[in-house]
C-alpha cells in the first residue's frame, strides 16, 4: 500500500454547491493540513471519506481499499475527531469511554488511561461539565486508544486558547513518529499547519488550489510590494491576488525567480504565509 488515504476525482452536487473533482494522496507518516475558507467544502470531503454522505462521483481509498466496500474494516482504523462532540452529555468520561471502546477490536484501555492521565481529565466527570477544551482531549484521548493508524480531524483547534492548541499540536507530533501512521488535519487555523504539516491542500469554491509539500509552498509564495508605477496590464497577469493602493501595491505571486526577473531590484519580496496564500488566492 502506496498511500493511507487517496481521493481521486471526488464529486458531490448539492443545490448551490458541487464539490468538483477533488484529488488529494497522503502517504504513511505524514500529516496533511486541508486548508480553505468557510464554505469551501472541507467538511464535505471529510464526510464523504467518512462515508457520511453519498458521493455523485469519484473514488475514496483507505488504506488502499474502497471507502464505502470495506466500511466497516477501515473504521475500525482511524480515529475521528470533529469540531463538534456528539456523546451523552448526562453519562462520565469512563461511562462513554466503555461504550465507544466496544465498537472497536483493537481498544487499549491503558493506553486510554494514560491520555486521560495526561490530559488532566477526571474520569469520573460527567461530559457535560467538561470545557470545549477539555472535551477536545476527550476526542482525542478516544481517537488515540484504539491503534488507529489514521487520524481525520476536522477544525480540532477552533475555539482553543493557544496553550491548548500548542498541547494538541505537540500530541500530534508525537504520534506521527511512528512512519505508519498519518493525520489529515482540517483547519482553518493555518498557523497551527505551518508549525507540524508535511502536505497542505487548499481548497476553494469546491475546487483544488494545490496539493503540495508545506516547504515547497512556503518556499516559492512570496507577497510583492512596489509602487503602483510598475503595474502594468501585462505585469498584473503575474498575480494571483492583488491589492492596489493610491500609492502603491501589495500581492502574492507563486515564483519567487519571475518575480526577480520583471521587477529586479524595484520591489520588496517577502515570505508569504499560509494565511497570506489563502486570502490573496481567495480575494483575488
Amino acid at each position: 500500500m502506496d498511500y493511507i488515504l487517496e481521493v481521486n476525482n471526488l464529486r458531490k452536487e448539492f443545490k448551490n454547491f458541487t464539490l468538483d473533482d477533488i484529488s488529494f494522496k497522503l502517504e504513511p507518516g505524514f500529516i496533511m493540513g486541508f486548508i480553505g475558507p468557510n464554505g469551501a467544502g472541507k467538511s464535505t470531503t471529510i464526510k464523504l471519506i467518512m462515508n457520511l454522505l453519498k458521493k455523485n462521483g469519484g473514488e475514496i481509498k483507505v488504506f488502499g481499499k474502497d471507502n464505502i466496500k470495506y466500511e466497516k474494516e477501515i473504521k475500525d482504523r482511524i480515529g475521528f475527531v470533529y469540531d463538534e462532540n456528539y456523546y451523552y452529555e448526562d453519562l462520565t468520561i469512563n461511562q462513554m469511554k466503555s461504550i465507544v471502546a466496544s465498537f472497536y477490536s483493537r481498544w487499549n484501555d491503558d493506553q486510554f488511561n494514560h491520555y486521560i492521565k495526561e490530559f488532566d481529565l477526571n474520569p469520573k466527570a460527567k461530559i457535560k461539565t467538561l470545557s470545549k477544551g477539555m472535551k477536545m482531549k476527550f476526542s482525542l484521548a478516544i481517537a488515540l486508544s484504539h491503534n488507529a493508524d489514521l487520524i481525520v480531524m476536522d477544525e480540532p483547534t477552533s475555539g482553543l486558547d493557544p496553550v491548548f492548541r500548542r498541547e494538541i499540536l505537540d500530541i500530534l507530533y508525537n504520534i506521527i513518529q511512528d512512519d505508519s501512521k498519518s493525520i489529515f488535519f482540517s483547519t482553518h487555523i493555518t498557523t497551527d499547519l505551518e508549525k507540524i504539516a508535511d502536505y497542505i491542500t487548499f481548497i476553494n469554491k469546491g475546487k483544488v488550489v494545490f496539493s503540495k509539500p508545506k516547504d515547497e509552498i512556503l518556499e516559492n509564495f512570496v507577497i510583492v510590494k512596489g509602487g503602483t508605477e510598475l503595474l502594468n496590464r501585462d505585469t498584473k497577469k503575474e498575480f494571483i491576488g492583488l491589492r492596489e493602493t493610491k500609492v502603491g501595491f501589495e500581492g502574492l505571486v507563486d515564483n519567487r525567480d519571475k518575480v526577480n526577473r520583471i521587477f529586479g531590484s524595484k520591489v520588496l519580496i517577502e515570505k508569504a504565509s499560509l494565511e497570506d496564500i489563502m486570502v490573496y488566492s481567495v480575494r483575488g
